[in-house]
């Protein structure tokens, strides 16, 4: 196990939570990018994948974790999204 790589990791995970709070209460898309979560998504599967055909220890689960909690964050963008175009099926204006 990496100290390092587990200290970066809480440190990126102690923003998700702020992040999905703001989210859920703001109901708006503003000041957020679903194709950056997503980026980050694809990096935290890829230190998962890294550690599961390494050798597994406790950085997993904190590789987890802030996958969860990035997934929500995403989530949550797709849901404001919705609300913000008055939850309606229409195309978005050009």
């Amino acid at each position: 196990m990496s100290i390092f790589e587990a200290i970066m990791l809480l440190c990126f995970g102690a923003a998700w939570p702020v992040s999905i709070v703001r989210s859920w209460k703001s109901r708006s898309t503003g000041g957020k990018s679903l194709a950056f979560s997503l980026i980050v998504i694809a990096g935290y599967i890829s230190g998962i994948v890294n550690k599961l055909i390494g050798k597994p220890d406790i950085v997993t689960w904190l590789y987890v974790l802030n996958l969860t909690m990035v997934s929500i964050d995403a989530a949550l963008w797709v849901r404001n999204r919705k609300l913000e175009r008055g939850s309606t099926n229409e195309p978005p204006a050009a």
